[in-house]
């Protein structure tokens, strides 16, 4: 793991944008296509307005999040929706997404068809991923049912998830398709995140799944 640190959020975030957007112009340069992973939230959203305006050729850019609510695209909670107000504009609105919901009363019951349509442009090519207080990433949940099983060396790409004390259903990409991104940027700020980025270094997967996915991975922290 690398981490970088910065005097303030407004310039991590321009600068990872350019970074982000600089990782896919060169994976352009020697593949026909890139995919570019992002997680939801509200704290990528700043890098999302700035990344959206990159001059790059972004009819040749796959969009994936790390991880979905199974709730309706235009649902509030949707981190379809925030892609699609915050990224998929400007210059970045010909790029293509790559769904994390189909309508379907359970993930499981489409699944297997969703896995279809996203493993053809795997490994990722450039990753962000963020993180929570409680060491979570994506929606790989301490204590969540099916956490065991997006752990695994050999999981699948999509894990439905359910968390206790949380009212939706999510997708996520296991551990084993984030670990295998080509480039993997972790964003956090504030000092909690950044005392429980440190915690996570010494606890097991379990307890703190980030830690699947930092090995060599780049963070990116301001206060």
């Amino acid at each position: 793991m690398k981490l970088l640190e910065y005097p303030d959020r407004d310039m991590m975030m321009m600068d990872l944008a350019s970074t982000l957007a600089g990782e896919l112009v060169a994976a352009l340069t020697h593949e026909d296509r890139a995919t570019l992973m992002v997680p939801g939230g509200t704290t990528p959203g700043p890098i999302f307005d700035a990344l959206c305006a990159a001059d790059l050729d972004w009819s040749r850019v796959n969009v994936l999040l790390s991880d979905e609510r199974w709730v309706h695209e235009r649902h509030p909670r949707s981190n379809t929706r925030l892609l699609a107000e915050r990224l998929l504009v400007g210059r970045a609105a010909g790029a293509h997404l790559l769904p994390m919901y189909a309508p379907a009363a359970q993930p499981e019951l489409v699944l297997g068809q969703m896995e279809q349509v996203i493993r053809p442009y795997l490994p990722i090519s450039v990753g962000l991923l963020g993180m929570g207080g409680d060491m979570h990433t994506a929606s790989l949940f301490p204590g969540a049912d099916k956490l065991d099983q997006a752990l695994a060396e050999d999981a699948p790409t999509l894990v439905p998830m359910r968390i206790d004390g949380q009212p939706d259903t999510r997708v996520t990409l296991s551990a084993r398709v984030l670990r295998e991104a080509l480039s993997l940027h972790v964003v956090i700020t504030g000092q909690d995140k950044r005392d429980a980025l440190e915690r996570a270094q010494g606890l097991p997967t379990a307890q703190a799944p980030i830690a699947a996915v930092l090995e060599n991975a780049v963070v990116h922290w301001a206060a």
